[in-house]
């Protein structure tokens, strides 16, 4: 049981805390300092190092969360309704997630290798709109998680 939590925190930790310092500190620093023809390489490179890490972690939080359900809560028709609050949002999460990288990342790429900053432009915009979407939701899974065991018949 500790292994599973240990790696079911870290995984959020990692995707969560990824996409908190890519949106609030990355993004803004390299639009204010950056040209398209910098910028939008910086983020291909970006995202080809950090989403292997998020692939870990769409496979790790729901084999360990069911890991978890099934030998500490007895199975999911047992567990309380912050923990299928959490796998809820993390469904989603884990559907934008794929989305992003098999949709407007791989066009991303492709539009930084032809150097189409227009293109890469618009791919780069909507890659910031749904990981903003999925950084508010992941933001909710984490104060869920730890808080929602005191939630009254969470």
């Amino acid at each position: 049981m500790d292994i599973a939590i240990a790696l079911h925190a870290l995984a959020a930790v990692i995707w969560v805390g990824g996409m908190f310092f890519a949106y609030m500190a990355l993004r803004p620093a390299a639009a204010s300092r950056l040209e398209p023809a910098q910028r939008l390489p910086l983020w291909a490179a970006t995202f080809a190092r950090f989403f292997p890490w998020v692939w870990v972690a769409v496979i790790v939080l729901p084999v360990s969360g069911y890991w978890m359900a099934m030998h500490y809560f007895g199975g999911m028709g047992k567990v309380r309704m912050y923990i299928n609050v959490m796998q809820g949002l993390g469904w989603v999460m884990i559907l934008l997630y794929l989305h992003v990288y098999f949709a407007p990342y791989r066009r991303l790429a492709r539009a930084v290798a032809r150097q189409d900053w227009q293109d890469g432009g618009r791919q780069l915009g909507q890659i910031r709109r749904l990981i903003g979407v999925n950084l508010v939701l992941g933001l909710i899974v984490v104060a869920v998680a730890t808080g929602g065991r005191y939630w009254p018949h969470g």
